[in-house]
C-alpha cells in the first residue's frame, strides 16, 4: 500500500490481515502493513471504534483475532480476479454455466454483486461458453489454460468492438504479429479460444489462448458480424484442417445426426431430404472410425481411403470379437 494511504484504507487492510492470520502479534501486523507496531495497534484500535470485534489473545504467543458476529464487508474483485475465477468454475465444472446446477447458481450471484464495469464482460463470456458439451475431441488436445489478464484483455476487446495486435506462438520462438478483429473468447473441450478476423491473412481465424503471449488494444474499431453464432462457427472449425479427408453419408436426418455427432467433428449437410452429409477431416482414421461406429444409423463411407480402411479393420474386430 502506498505510504500516502489513509488511516481508514490501512485500517480496512489491518483487518484482511488478521482474518487472514489469526492471532497476529502487534509486531507482525506492523510488518505485513509497512509501519511501526504502535502504528499497527492504532489502527486495530480504529476498527474497534467501528464496532468490528478485534479480540486481543492473551498469553505469551498472543495477538489479534476477528471474534465471533464479524459482518464481512461486500467482496470486491479486479475484472481480472472476476474472470480468472469464472474460468477456473467453467473449466472444472460442465455445468456451472447453467442457472438451474447448484454451482452454477452460486456463480450467478457472485456475477450480479460485481460492478457493471466488471460484470458485463464476465456475464457475456459465460453465457458464450455455455454449455460446456462432455469431451469429444482429436486425439492430442490436451487441457490447457491460459492467463486470466490476458483473457480479460481480449474480452473487454471483443466488448468493445476493438482491433488487437496478438503476439501469436507457432512453432518458431517468439511469435509473429497478427491484427486481428476479436468476435468472442470461448471455451471448448477444456481449450479456450479466440474467433475472429485476421488482417493477415484477409479470412476468418480461430486462435488458442494459450499461445498469444501478448495482446495489445489498438484505437481502430471494428463491427462484428450480425447475428454471429459463435460456437457453431468454432466448431464447425474445429471439424476441419486436419490431414485426412472424411466424407460420410448417413442414412438419418441432419436433426438426428446431430444428437449423435458434435459440430467439431463434422459439417453437417443434408442429402436427399432423409439422410446427412457429414464433411470434415482427421489425424486419426483409426478413432474417427470408432465414433461412426457409434452412431445407430446405417453409414457409408464416401472416398476417404484412409477412414475406409480404418472403418474396414474396426467391422473385422468387432466381428471376430462377436465369436460368429
Amino acid at each position: 500500500m502506498s505510504a500516502d494511504a489513509s488511516p481508514t484504507a490501512r485500517a480496512l487492510l489491518a483487518l484482511e490481515v488478521i482474518q487472514n492470520s489469526p492471532g497476529i502479534t502487534a509486531r507482525s501486523l506492523g510488518d505485513a502493513l509497512g509501519v511501526t507496531e504502535r502504528a499497527a495497534r492504532r489502527y486495530v484500535a480504529i476498527l474497534r471504534e467501528a464496532d468490528l470485534p478485534i479480540e486481543s489473545v492473551s498469553g505469551p504467543h498472543g495477538g489479534y483475532r476477528v471474534g465471533r458476529g464479524l459482518r464481512l464487508p461486500p467482496m470486491m474483485f479486479t475484472a481480472v480476479e472476476a474472470l480468472g475465477l469464472v474460468m477456473a468454475v467453467l473449466e472444472g465444472h460442465r455445468d456451472a454455466a447453467s442457472p438451474t446446477d447448484l454451482v452454477g447458481s452460486a456463480l450467478a450471484k457472485i456475477v450480479r454483486v460485481l460492478p457493471e464495469r466488471v460484470a458485463g464482460p464476465v456475464r457475456a463470456f459465460r453465457v458464450l461458453s455455455a454449455p460446456v458439451p462432455p469431451r469429444a475431441t482429436q486425439p492430442g488436445m490436451a487441457e490447457t489454460s491460459p492467463s486470466p489478464a490476458l483473457a480479460a484483455q481480449l474480452i473487454e476487446a471483443c466488448t468493445a468492438a476493438r482491433r488487437v495486435r496478438l503476439m501469436y506462438q507457432l512453432s518458431s520462438p517468439g511469435g509473429r504479429p497478427m491484427d486481428v478483429d476479436p468476435w468472442a473468447v470461448v471455451l471448448r473441450h477444456s481449450r479456450w479460444y479466440l474467433l475472429g478476423w485476421s488482417h493477415a491473412a484477409g479470412a476468418r481465424r480461430v486462435l488458442r489462448l494459450d499461445r498469444i503471449v501478448a495482446v495489445e488494444v489498438l484505437p481502430q474499431a471494428f463491427t462484428p458480424p450480425p447475428d454471429l453464432d459463435a460456437l457453431r462457427t468454432l466448431e464447425e472449425h474445429l471439424s476441419q484442417g486436419w490431414t485426412y479427408r472424411v466424407d460420410v453419408l448417413v442414412d438419418a436426418r441432419v436433426e438426428d445426426t446431430a444428437r449423435w455427432l458434435p459440430r467439431s467433428l463434422g459439417r453437417l449437410e443434408p442429402c436427399d431430404g432423409a439422410r446427412t452429409r457429414v464433411l470434415a477431416s482427421t489425424d486419426e482414421p483409426d478413432w474417427y472410425a470408432q465414433r461412426l461406429a457409434a452412431i445407430p444409423a446405417p453409414f457409408t463411407v464416401l472416398g476417404s481411403p484412409e477412414l475406409q480402411r480404418a472403418t474396414a479393420a474396426l467391422g473385422r474386430r468387432l466381428l471376430q470379437a462377436s465369436g460368429i
